[in-house]
């Protein structure tokens, strides 16, 4: 082994005769993206912000970041540390600024919507300056929590992994109110889809450490093996092995009250100051910006619609590989739009520069074959399936009926024309985006589309230490729900003080004396604490 230090690695993607280290098959990043402008090497058990937060455990991995499962000795409370490289891109510094002004403008709203930035600091590496974030932590994504899913343990072969409907609905209400919420803003998320949606956990700050930390054993698969420089000398640029993720996917909340936020704002971006190329992967993309550039929040939109498919059969509307060619990536595209949702408009088409490899000038598909076909080659034919036929074919969980209303909200989303394409406060009112209480659409309810004769609805709050019940009062909609709560009386008679928490101090307590409750208690609830999960539904009067 040569004793003389390696040269510093340039602070580019090497090519493959420029790679430093023995491959590493674990599922984790890539080794070679330890250089100067890339990854900070990271430790089980290192300290950061002068030993204000130990590492414990690496909660995953991205293109500009790695992040980790850190105790915050300073205030007795676990969170996630987010180390991004340290070469400046334009990714990193949207997303700083974007959680700045989101902190700014609505810092209440936004940790309902949005991953809890807590705080921020610098850490200097052999790669570099490194800005580290300190957010909540946070459990898996909706794209790897449905192999988590009890229903689906041990796998069998056959299995059709998806998330039941009830679920799904909830995850694509709370991720929409999530776009909501950032277009209202003035921001677009610019990357949504299910690896940026994550489930939050149940409170793990009373958990000894010993319980949550990551084992550095090779044995268990918890680390890779070690890393090995090809030349075999000691490189201070890496780590000396890498961590396989280990989600908190035993404490996420799976529940009826299951909570999911927005994350990554890396592909974020101002609706004022769109980028030209956003990070929307390839599938998720909307034909406006395939073929003609367009950027705005409708691109949001668009991804929503095409989760809303994915969530509810398991499988992704447009499946789109990356092959390394983008004018071939954009025909696949275009060919499954075409397929799934119909022809693009004139003004769109006349935009596809390839077309002709596929199609006659009189619009007439003769081609599937990326790249076209040489003179005297067949061309290659593919089975045309709509939208509606795919959606079918993976035979979702849902009657006859429900399966027509999410086809329609997708067929109303995904329209070619931006500006006919429904606006999130639209989507929220369909039918779709209810949650069913014993066939009433809580929606439809709170909307004020059944009479106010349709009684009410009891609902549990599930903040609160006792058993509390409310009943929603019809004529209080669409502005808030005053909701009426009980609470028992102690062996003593007297009343116990845990009553709902004063959600809005500005209006009065009424209280009243009758046969069937001790005490009756009313509370001013606006409706997007009620859609947010504060609030469960229980069951409809009669």
């Amino acid at each position: 082994m040569s004793t003389s230090p390696p040269p510093t690695p340039p602070s580019r993607a090497p090519g493959d005769q420029e790679r430093r280290f023995k491959d590493i098959r674990s599922p984790c990043e890539w080794i070679e993206d330890y250089r100067p402008g890339g990854f900070h090497p990271v430790h089980l058990g290192d300290s950061f912000n002068n030993g204000q937060f130990k590492v414990i455990r690496k909660l995953g991995e991205g293109a500009y970041s790695t992040v980790w499962l850190a105790n915050d000795l300073r205030n007795s409370r676990y969170v996630a540390l987010k180390i991004l490289i340290s070469e400046n891109t334009e990714e990193t510094s949207h997303e700083l600024h974007v959680l700045y002004h989101l902190a700014k403008v609505a810092p209440q709203d936004g940790t309902r919507h949005v991953t809890q930035l807590l705080t921020d600091f610098e850490h200097k590496g052999p790669n570099g300056i490194h800005k580290c974030l300190i957010f909540e932590p946070m459990g898996p994504s909706v794209n790897s929590m449905v192999y988590e899913l009890p229903q689906f343990k041990p796998r069998k072969y056959g299995m059709k992994i998806r998330y039941p409907p009830q679920m799904a609905k909830r995850i694509l209400l709370q991720s929409l109110q999530g776009l909501e919420f950032l277009h209202k803003n003035g921001v677009a998320h610019g990357d949504f889809q299910p690896g940026n949606i994550l489930f939050s956990v149940q409170s793990i700050d009373s958990l000894d450490e010993a319980s949550l930390c990551q084992e550095d054993n090779v044995q268990t698969k918890s680390i890779s093996p070690p890393v090995e420089r090809l030349d075999g000398k000691q490189d201070k640029w890496a780590p000396r092995y890498l961590c396989l993720a280990q989600p908190l996917a035993p404490y996420a909340s799976i529940s009826e009250n299951l909570r999911v936020k927005l994350s990554d704002m890396g592909g974020a971006y101002f609706l004022n100051d769109p980028p030209e190329k956003p990070i929307t992967p390839l599938g998720l993309r909307a034909p406006e910006f395939v073929l003609m550039g367009e950027v705005d929040k409708s691109l949001d939109i668009w991804s929503f619609g095409c989760l809303v498919f994915e969530l509810v059969t398991g499988k992704p509307l447009f499946c789109v590989p990356a092959y390394g060619d983008r004018t071939e990536e954009d025909d696949n595209h275009i060919l499954e739009l075409q397929a799934k949702l119909g022809p693009l408009p004139d003004e769109l088409y006349s935009r596809w520069e390839t077309s002709s490899r596929y199609y006659t000038k009189d619009r007439k598909l003769y081609n599937c074959q990326l790249g076209g076909i040489a003179e005297g080659e067949e061309p290659l034919m593919l089975e045309q399936t709509s939208m509606e036929e795919a959606f079918d074919l993976t035979t979702p969980d849902l009657t006859d009926e429900e399966a027509e209303k999410v086809k329609r909200l997708i067929r109303r989303i995904l329209q070619y024309d931006p500006s006919k394409r429904p606006m999130i406060k639209d989507i929220l009112r369909d039918p779709c985006c209810s949650i069913q209480v014993d066939g009433t659409s809580v929606l439809h309810v709170l909307r004020g589309q059944l009479p106010i004769q349709t009684s009410g609805i009891w609902l549990r709050a599930q903040t609160c230490p006792t058993e509390l019940v409310g009943r929603w009062n019809m004529r209080e909609l669409p502005y808030g729900i005053r909701t009426l709560f009980r609470t028992r009386a102690d062996d003593s008679g007297s009343m116990s003080s845990a009553v709902a928490p004063r959600l809005d101090p500005s209006i009065p307590v009424e209280e009243e004396k009758t046969p069937n409750y001790h005490a009756v208690r009313f509370y001013h609830i606006h409706l997007d604490q009620v859609l947010n999960g504060r609030y469960q539904i229980a069951t409809k009067l009669g």
